[in-house]
């Protein structure tokens, strides 16, 4: 974890710091030539560098310079030319490598602020930010990487306004972490052009196949090992005026509807992406029947298979109906949150949800959820 800098360039330290050198010259011109105190007053020039900002470190790496010759020149009898000439340069040694390391973390920081500004825009490229509008769709939701300091990982998501409806993806790419990112990208970049261009929510997966497979293709001439993709799709306002779902060996969803909780996953779940030539047969997706006061919630198996402390798996199911009641963006705040608490902040796999709500199915009223009692379906 990197260690910032103190706010307001470090005043209260540099105040501190200040303290400490004069309070530890003050005590060696006391006890004489024996303690020498006034050398722990070393480390306060260095903290500094580390802590403050530039100038207090050239305040605290001369203040401690101007204490070591006084008390050379209090405690030692007589002007001894030799150890005045050593104290003096060991002094301004000190000084001056911690202005030197200061100004050294300086740069170094502003390069990592640089480098890591120019790696979020990047990553913020390849996954939006949540929440998404598109059409009459209302996505909240959260990501999170199991690899830190990361944005993005193994798993994908994306919302695709197009001529046929809006286009819904969920993903998990095999693995975690950075390695997955590059057959994610292949994928989630195939979906955002065959969502718009393609009638067929089955040709969006066979356009995200081929992808895939490309991908891996590059991959075997360098020794890499190919990767699959679950991924689940949802097409909503398109021909059949309902809704399309179609499954690439994804985990189910969650139907939510009057408080209660379904797990759902309609028609056949096919191979993932990048195995489906096992089988040679076509995907197929599913129509399902609109429902204005139905919202669903996508995720990945990050999210199904994480653990507590005792290693039993995160009840997903439980926990939407508890919270039923709140509106989408609040809904995805609380399970990110109750998420995090329930591994302790350790997830072992990137976690993704995607809060889906249609707003023209229930009179345009964004966020307006039900209210009534709260039950899990099937208790």
């Amino acid at each position: 974890m990197r260690v910032g800098r103190v706010p307001d360039g470090g005043r209260l330290l540099t105040v501190l710091l200040l303290v400490a050198i004069a309070a530890l010259a003050a005590l060696d011109c006391m006890t004489g030539v024996r303690l020498r105190l006034a050398l722990v007053a070393s480390v306060m020039p260095l903290i500094a560098a580390r802590l403050c900002s530039y100038r207090r470190t050239v305040v605290v790496a001369a203040a401690f310079a101007v204490a070591q010759v006084t008390v050379h020149c209090t405690i030692v009898p007589g002007w001894d030319t030799a150890g005045t000439v050593v104290a003096v340069l060991g002094a301004l040694l000190v000084g001056g490598f911690s202005v030197a390391l200061c100004a050294a973390l300086l740069e170094r920081e502003a390069a990592y602020d640089r480098t890591r500004m120019v790696s979020d825009a990047v990553q913020r490229t390849m996954l939006r930010e949540l929440p998404i509008t598109a059409g009459a769709l209302r996505v909240a939701g959260f990501y999170i990487s199991a690899q830190e300091g990361a944005r993005v990982g193994g798993d994908i998501y994306e919302v695709v306004e197009s001529p046929y409806g809006q286009r819904v993806l969920i993903g998990d790419v095999q693995g975690k972490g950075m390695p997955a990112i590059g057959a994610g990208h292949a994928v989630l970049t195939s979906f955002r052009e065959a969502a718009y261009h393609e009638a067929r929510l089955e040709a969006v997966a066979e356009h995200m196949e081929g992808a895939l497979l490309r991908h891996n293709r590059a991959l075997s001439l360098t020794g890499t090992d190919e990767r699959f993709v679950t991924a689940l799709l949802l097409e909503v306002g398109g021909p059949s005026a309902g809704t399309r779902v179609l499954s690439c060996g994804h985990i189910p969803y969650y139907a939510v509807r009057g408080g209660a909780v379904e797990e759902r996953l309609p028609g056949r779940s096919g191979l993932p992406l990048g195995l489906g030539g096992l089988t040679g047969e076509p995907r197929l997706g599913v129509d399902l029947p609109a429902d204005p006061h139905e919202w669903v919630v996508l995720c990945t198996d990050g999210v199904t298979e994480a653990r507590d402390a005792e290693g039993r798996f995160y009840p997903l199911r439980e926990r939407l109906a508890r919270w039923t009641h709140l509106r989408p963006g609040a809904l995805a705040q609380a399970l990110r949150a109750d998420l995090e608490r329930y591994t302790d902040g350790e997830l072992k796999d990137d976690a993704a949800v995607l809060i889906v709500r249609n707003v023209a199915s229930c009179g345009g009223r964004a966020g307006a959820l039900p209210a009534q009692p709260v039950a899990v379906a099937g208790d």
